[in-house]
């Protein structure tokens, strides 16, 4: 008797059609990874489980500290928060005032002085020598949301600098630790965190998936953390917001992780010994951890060697998601080789854009290709007409007047089609952002974000809730990867 083939139909449940998603809720995979093998998974809470409406909260932090840089007597009562001046993985060189993109070999692609553009030629001089080491005490990497707000305050106030309206001993060094300082300084008042916990609808986006999610992976066998920095008051307010309203009756995001690890301090929590202690009121009371801790309760600090401990699980059995490409990412790939996933929210506009644009893509790229054709022409009949005026080599048979005159012929036709191109390739760069053009790219190539992305998330994925339309069971196979020298 023949085996019937397995049906590949999609399959209905009374919660979910496991449907493939739209492209920008998929998930992308840099190093494979089966989540069958994962045991247990740790996630931040801020802009990973918890979304924010970026322009909400950012414009909020904004004017904290529009109003803390007013105290100094500085004239910044008129500046505004825009949201389209900046945007993730950009870098701040504070040696120059400048806001920088470049690709992922860390050269310079565009670049604004303060919230001026530079045209090429002018950043081309600049940076000409210069490829970017972020290991430098000079460049800040914008690797998170919460950048967003202090970057828009540093670009406005270089503008200030420069017209002479602060202070005459202040560089532009000193006036990012200025704002770094101050925006710090509003974070750690509360204020902004009070505000939110007053009004969350305002800024907090809700995944009604995103508990399901949870518990999807919660019954199939995965151990789940939470580790967060925020601290045990704003964390509870946040996790009771977002989740406990989707959850089943009796059930509280609590229910949910078998760690809940509050004030973490990342990423020194993955990278260094810290002490615990446990949080034992809904106030915050701590007191010191003595032995082993209990699975289901709250704790302040502590490390990963002591979760690894508790779990007697490490390295790639554990796999953590976060949203902060240095302090999520990167040093638990290269301290503790935890598997990793980056949630890159501006995925699903990007996709979307990219998606739009995908008809005068093609033409571009067909443009593309005629121009390459084109050009190899012209190669090819400049070579002849120097080897024609200076008599050595193999003579083309065709007089040089005629050489010329088809020299003429093809560059009049390459620049007839770069001025066809030229409206299509501006659009392609400002994708999702008018100044900076897509995240993940810098021009034709990576940009610098891409590169980290790729080097130290092993998966990413634009939300939390992308994992339920492929399971916990899921099998995710990195692409296979293209090489200059790769047949098309």
């Amino acid at each position: 008797m023949t085996r019937p083939e397995p049906s590949t139909e999609p399959l209905t449940t009374t919660t979910q059609q496991l449907t493939p998603p739209p492209r920008g809720r998929g998930i992308f995979c840099n190093r494979t990874l089966n989540l069958r093998a994962i045991r247990a998974i740790g996630y931040d809470m801020d802009y990973t489980l918890i979304h924010y409406h970026v322009g909400a909260w950012e414009r909020r932090a904004y004017e904290y500290l529009r109003e803390k840089m007013g105290e100094l007597g500085w004239p910044v009562g008129a500046l505004e928060f825009d949201p389209d001046l900046v945007i993730r993985g950009l870098i701040l060189d504070t040696e120059l005032g400048n806001v920088v993109k470049c690709d992922r070999f860390g050269f310079v692609k565009s670049a604004t002085h303060g919230t001026r553009p530079l045209e090429f030629e002018a950043y081309r001089e600049l940076y000409a020598r210069t490829v970017i080491d972020l290991r430098e005490p000079r460049w800040v990497f914008l690797n998170t949301f919460f950048s967003l707000s202090e970057a828009c305050m540093y670009m406005q106030l270089v503008d200030l600098l420069d017209e002479g309206r602060l202070p005459k001993a202040i560089g532009y060094a000193d006036l990012y630790a200025l704002v770094r300082r101050n925006i710090d300084e509003t974070h750690m008042e509360g204020r902004l965190k009070a505000e939110i916990i007053a009004n969350p609808e305002h800024y907090v986006d809700l995944d009604p998936d995103l508990p399901l999610t949870l518990l999807d992976q919660r019954a199939a066998g995965k151990k789940l953390l939470l580790i967060t920095n925020s601290e045990w008051h704003y964390t509870s307010a946040m996790m009771t917001w977002a989740f406990d309203r989707f959850l089943p009756d009796g059930m509280t995001w609590r229910d949910l992780f078998d760690l809940r690890i509050v004030s973490a301090r990342k990423p020194l929590f993955f990278s260094q010994r810290n002490p615990i202690y446990e949080v034992v009121n809904e106030e915050g009371l701590l007191r010191p951890v003595i032995g082993p801790l209990e699975p289901g309760r709250t704790y302040h600090g502590g490390d990963a060697a002591i979760i690894e401990r508790q779990l007697g699980l490490s390295g790639s059995e554990i796999l953590y998601v976060g949203d902060h490409i240095f302090a999520d990412v990167n040093v638990t790939k290269s301290v503790l080789r935890w598997r990793t996933a980056l949630v890159v929210r501006e995925l699903e506009a990007e996709v979307e854009a990219i998606g739009g644009f995908e008809d005068d893509q093609r033409r571009l790229s067909e443009m593309m290709v005629d121009k390459t054709r084109l050009e190899h022409a012209l190669s090819l009949v400049r070579i002849a007409l120097q080897r024609k005026r200076a008599g050595y080599g193999p003579q083309p048979d065709e007089p040089a007047e005629r050489l010329e005159a088809r020299f003429t012929e093809l560059r009049e036709t390459l620049v007839a089609l770069d001025a066809r191109i030229a409206p299509l390739a501006q659009r392609s760069s400002q994708l999702s952002n008018a100044r900076w053009g897509l995240l993940m790219r810098a021009g034709n190539d990576k940009s610098h974000a891409a590169r980290q992305i790729e080097r130290y998330a092993d998966i990413y994925l634009s939300r939390v809730s992308n994992f339920l339309h492929l399971t916990p069971f899921v099998y995710l196979r990195s692409p296979h990867s293209s090489l200059p020298h790769d047949a098309e």
